[in-house]
């Protein structure tokens, strides 16, 4: 008994935070993805810790760049089928990349009693890498669910294009290196205490 009051507790203090995955991102606009499996990796952390009760903070980029696909009021802007909140979800609106900056999240994560803070979303090397860095820097304990990350071909800037492939691989390795643990979504729902 004592056993499962324990890890119940940690459950509670474990904190699932999706990051921007909207519809936005399926605009022509946006370069080549790679993970065809951040979708369903990202459903099952999401259907994990609701079955278990435990905390979830979403976390939607709101643009202020004119013409983005992310801007409130367009399409772009919307979650994507399976990621919105359910009702008792909150939700923090950013502008930036991190989702620490100019929002309320490190409050409501104390609020909750957070002490890990398990993310994963689009993309890797931006909105997720800088909140995994933020958070890193202001405490938290930081977890990255990779295979429930994606992210975009970029130009190398000598007119060639670097592989959304690469671009995750070494983000993640950096990201381990120093500010967070790396986890696939198998390890993170085995590490995720049950109910």
């Amino acid at each position: 008994m004592a056993a499962r009051s324990s890890e119940a507790s940690a459950l509670a203090r474990t904190v699932l935070l999706p990051i921007d995955v909207q519809r936005g991102f399926d605009d022509p606009s946006w370069p080549p993805r790679w993970n065809g499996e951040m979708e369903t990796n990202g459903r099952a952390l999401l259907a994990h810790w609701r079955a278990a009760g435990a905390p979830i903070v979403h976390v939607r980029h709101d643009s202020v760049q004119p013409g983005s696909s992310l801007a409130p009021g367009l399409w772009g802007n919307d979650f994507r089928d399976g990621f919105a909140p359910l009702a008792g979800e909150p939700l923090v609106s950013k502008s930036v990349n991190s989702a620490f900056i100019g929002t309320d999240l490190d409050l409501r994560l104390r609020r909750l009693g957070a002490e890990r803070i398990v993310t994963f979303g689009i993309s890797t090397d931006m909105c997720v890498s800088t909140t995994i860095r933020t958070g890193a820097n202001m405490g938290w304990k930081m977890m990255l669910v990779a295979d429930a990350c994606d992210c975009f071909d970029l130009p190398d800037g000598k007119g060639g294009t670097i592989k959304a492939r690469d671009i995750q691989a070494a983000h993640v390795a950096t990201l381990a290196g120093e500010f967070c643990d790396v986890v696939t979504t198998a390890e993170a729902i085995g590490q995720a205490p049950k109910a």
